[in-house]
């Protein structure tokens, strides 16, 4: 499924006015420009699964982020935007191929990381509590309470709880199960499954961030079959051989100059790993 077509960014020629006016104010510094048209990375032709490739700095983040704003999908972490963000906005153009459904949206590291933090937060404090309750247990299945006005009613229910039921069953009935049953990547993993629902736009910056190679192989598949079977579409940064290698791909070399379309055996990074591990080929065979 395609529902954005295509953007275009502002080239060299563009941005020129706009930055010369900048300059006469004396700010010295005016991002997002210069940022993409400095390789000549002016219009993108979408895919249903798109991936922008490049090393820090190159912009990935930038574009994905200018697509987000330029498209006023949802999104939940803040990002770096400075004075002059909303004036490259308007130098931007889009095609839309069908309407952009509203449960679109970019999904970042941060919103990962912050979505682990807070199964953290809430663990330890589920600890607390439950150990609250091992303690409450045994205070009332041991204690002479006497029953003598309404005001001690609460009290009551919690003492004959405490006799009719076993200590792992008072715990778990006064409180909710614990979530931690996933690791780090875990976590991170079940995030996109969350976050990803039938017939939407998704933009993910680098989201094999917090994933295993494994987690990583296991959103390759989702994400392949979200796009063939379930009317999604994706635009992805990534420099994951794993998420590289999605069938179907458009990849847009950023690291290039200008911005080239390559598969991903000819990306560098890839190339990289292909020959660490070609030269230590014999390591993994059985010599036997």
């Amino acid at each position: 499924m395609i529902y954005l077509e295509s953007f275009k960014f502002p080239n060299d020629d563009k941005e020129f006015d706009f930055i010369i006016l900048i300059k006469r104010k004396c700010y010295d510094t005016f991002y997002p420009f210069k940022i993409l048209s400095k390789h000549h990375f002016e219009r993108i032709d979408f895919e249903p699964i798109t991936i922008l490739y490049g090393g820090n700095g190159s912009g990935k983040s930038t574009a994905l982020n200018v697509i987000a704003e330029k498209l006023r999908i949802s999104r939940e972490s803040l990002y770096n935007r400075s004075n002059f963000y909303q004036d490259y906005l308007d130098l931007c153009d889009l095609e839309i191929a069908q309407e952009i459904p509203s449960r679109s949206k970019i999904i970042t590291s941060d919103d990962v990381f912050d979505y682990m933090l807070n199964i953290r937060t809430l663990n330890e404090g589920i600890d607390e509590k439950r150990e609250d309750l091992f303690k409450e247990y045994l205070d009332f299945k041991h204690t002479n309470f006497k029953f003598r006005s309404l005001e001690d009613y609460d009290e009551l229910k919690k003492v004959n709880e405490s006799r009719s039921k076993t200590q792992s069953k008072y715990v778990r009935t006064n409180l909710m199960n614990n979530i931690r049953e996933y690791s780090n990547g875990e976590s991170a993993y079940k995030y996109f499954l969350e976050k990803i629902e039938e017939g939407g736009l998704y933009i993910l910056d680098e989201p094999e961030n917090s994933l295993s190679p494994q987690r990583q192989l296991e959103l390759v598949k989702f994400i392949e079959e979200s796009a063939r079977y379930f009317d999604c579409q994706f635009i992805i940064s990534t420099h994951s051989p794993f998420l590289l290698a999605i069938q179907g791909a458009k990849i847009y070399d950023l690291d290039a100059d200008p911005v080239t379309i390559k598969k991903w055996t000819e990306l560098e990074n890839v190339q990289t790993y292909y020959q660490f591990f070609k030269r230590h080929q014999g390591a993994f065979e059985d010599d036997d």
